[in-house]
């Protein structure tokens, strides 16, 4: 089943055209991780700061093996600090 995961990002004054580059560069470094379906970086328009991650999932099962390889960035490097994140299965509607 297809699972959606979206990432929180607070981003500082000034600092949104560097996280959109920074994505930007980097936007097929997850392509070939088993499972990946894809993703997109949603930029606030209206009643939001923040910015969000979507990320699509064959599974669970891929979404964990790809997170528990995946090395922790050094904080004093982001532009972003994550704030949670939203967990969904999408609903098979046949």
């Amino acid at each position: 089943m297809t699972v959606v995961k979206i990432n929180r990002l607070a981003v500082p004054a000034g600092q949104a055209a560097e996280l959109e580059k920074r994505f930007a560069a980097r936007k097929h470094s997850v392509d070939g991780a088993p499972g990946f379906e894809g993703f997109e970086l949603l930029r606030p328009v209206a009643g939001e700061e923040r910015y969000f991650v979507l990320t699509r999932w064959a599974d669970e099962e891929s979404f964990r093996a790809w997170a528990d390889q995946r090395e922790a960035r050094d904080p004093s490097t982001t532009v972003s600090r994550a704030e949670g994140m939203l967990e969904f299965e999408v609903v098979d509607l046949e």
